[in-house]
């Protein structure tokens, strides 16, 4: 797979604080920051229920560049995944949250659904400039297995 065929490849990735750290987040917190951005984005909680799949979840919109994509947010574990998206969008989100929803000095670590289904570890998110950061997460595709 070329260079071009990966920076387009669409996968979900998640992202949440370091191990043995928090965020501190609420839903009302990532809905005011999702609305001062977009004030029209949707936004709902499914407050869960008992069974294999327990806890509430936030489902949100958001503009990432020139894409519309969808996300999810829970409190317990905490963290934010953004689905259907490339390495690049990817990156803009993470920028994102680094000025909107990570509290000063925290780090971020992610993976992705292929990541996880190749039981990789989540990794750090580098604070380094755009082109750098979308790096990292091709290079992590590439790892994944999830290209063959």
């Amino acid at each position: 797979m070329d260079a071009s065929e990966l920076a387009e490849l669409r996968a979900m990735y998640v992202f949440g604080p370091a191990e043995g750290s928090t965020w501190g987040l609420t839903y009302q917190g990532i809905e005011a920051n999702l609305r001062e951005r977009e004030t029209d984005t949707f936004v709902r909680i499914d407050e869960g229920e008992e069974g294999p799949v327990r806890g509430s979840v936030m489902h949100f919109g958001i503009t990432v560049g020139e894409e519309e994509l969808e996300g999810m947010a829970k409190l317990s574990p905490a963290g934010i995944a953004i689905e259907d998206c490339t390495a690049l969008a990817a990156a803009e989100f993470v920028k994102w949250l680094w000025g909107s929803i990570v509290p000063d000095g925290s780090s971020i670590t992610f993976n992705t659904e292929w990541g996880l289904e190749a039981g990789l570890p989540d990794a750090l998110v580098p604070q380094v400039p755009r082109p750098r950061l979308v790096a990292t997460f091709l290079a992590h595709l590439e790892v994944t297995g999830g290209l063959d």
